[in-house]
């Protein structure tokens, strides 16, 4: 019997296991007729067989029998005589089936084959890819640190799939190292090169999102709502939730027994500071719990505008604006509000103060933008804080504080000499 065994020829098909068989073997039989074609010029009396189990391969050509001297098309014809010699009862009108050495087709054409194959199988493959990790979007997945480069790290899942994690969407105090295990969430799946890329974040708020799902079964089953996830990886989180069973506190159940459950993920998030607050449609109650940990005096919101002036003490005003302004730039994404904070001083003690804006002629624009940023738009509210303090939360360096120290204080000593 004139067979080839394929499998054997291509071994890593044998283990193309996301390929289901009988695609696996639509895919050998479609190859082989194209190479019937080629040769024959059709395929339409052939039959090709593979067999599942083995991996063997037979092709089979149908002719009709007719009269000596009667053929037209010799590849589906096949004269009486020539038939005897296969069946000596043969008679005209009947079918004969004659197997096909496929080492006919010879050394290169079978060569080709195999390479089309390995084409046609890396094809199916990708397909697969894509589509199993096109549903697995926004799911969370463990994979193995294989490759470490500059821009990126290239992770591999339980199949050997190449997974990859752009720098962009670590957290800026990841650290990993080569087999070390890594959890991130699908963000998305695309093409480069004819080649499926799967793109892992771990800065993503769904991160988060599944990661509390894990941690809380309250989430899971549907009791406590996620409304909104707001995000400055590695610094701050903040985190609305709802509760539709009156007997559940959400936020209680999600920090858990002395933070038991927001602990595992703040660890995840690399100390991430997670602030899980109560979601409600009460506009200014919505706006005081964004701002948490701060604590608000008053506030004037103009819904026209989309803008709300926050009203706080003084030593309260940096507690809001957060660290290089992470706080209240979360809690403005949070609420869909533009937010600007004041010091909620006595009209006597504002007097003796003066705007920032005022300087625009000895202090430049830009660096006056920057002291705005973390709450401090008056003279006073700078010179209230030390160096470091502004160092710390500002992105200006030391040398231009303390001149913007020299000019603010100069301004104050002529009003006192005056």
């Amino acid at each position: 019997m004139a067979s080839i065994n394929l499998i054997d020829s291509f071994q890593e098909f044998k283990e193309a296991e996301s390929i289901d068989r009988p695609t696996l073997m639509k895919v050998l039989e479609d190859v082989f007729k194209t190479l019937l074609r080629k040769k024959y010029g059709d395929d339409e009396n052939f039959d090709v067989i593979v067999n599942d189990q083995t991996g063997d391969l037979e092709i089979f050509r149908r002719r009709e029998i007719v009269e000596d001297g009667e053929i037209e098309d010799e590849n589906k014809q096949i004269a009486l005589t020539e038939a005897l010699k296969i069946e000596p009862d043969y008679s005209v009108g009947e079918e004969v089936y004659e197997e096909v050495d496929v080492r006919d087709f010879g050394r290169r054409a079978i060569l080709a084959a195999k390479q089309t194959l390995a084409a046609r199988i890396g094809d199916l493959k990708k397909n697969h890819l894509l589509k199993k990790y096109a549903e697995r979007i926004g799911e969370i997945i463990t994979g193995e640190v294989y490759q470490i480069w500059k821009k990126e790290i290239l992770l591999l899942d339980d199949e050997g799939n190449e997974l990859i994690l752009p720098k962009s969407e670590q957290i800026p105090t990841d650290f990993f190292k080569k087999g070390e295990t890594v959890r991130a969430v699908v963000k998305k799946v695309e093409t480069r090169n004819n080649n499926p890329i799967i793109i892992l974040s771990r800065t993503h708020p769904s991160f988060l999102e599944k990661l509390m799902e894990i941690e809380v079964p309250e989430i899971m089953d549907g009791l406590i709502v996620i409304r909104k996830i707001v995000r400055e990886p590695g610094e701050r989180a903040k985190v609305a939730v709802e509760s539709y069973d009156d007997r559940i506190d959400p936020v209680g159940a999600c920090v858990g027994m002395k933070g038991s459950r927001i602990h595992g993920i703040v660890r995840e998030l690399r100390n991430e500071n997670i602030d899980i607050i109560n979601f409600t449609n009460n506009q200014q109650l919505l706006i005081q719990r964004a701002l948490t940990p701060a604590r608000i005096n008053r506030m004037e919101v103009d819904n026209e505008r989309n803008h709300v002036d926050v009203y706080l003490e003084p030593e309260q005003v940096s507690l809001a604006i957060g660290r290089k302004g992470v706080n209240i730039k979360l809690a403005q994404e949070l609420t869909g509000l533009s937010i600007d904070v004041f010091r909620d001083m006595p009209d006597e003690v504002l007097e003796y103060d003066i705007d920032l804006d005022e300087f625009a002629d000895e202090i430049d624009g830009w660096v006056i933008d920057e002291f705005k940023k973390v709450g401090c738009d008056t003279a006073l509210s700078v010179l209230e804080l030390s160096d470091e303090d502004l160092v710390r939360r500002t992105d200006l360096e030391e040398e231009t504080i303390k001149e913007v120290r020299r000019i603010l204080e100069a301004e104050f000593k002529e009003d006192e000499e005056a």
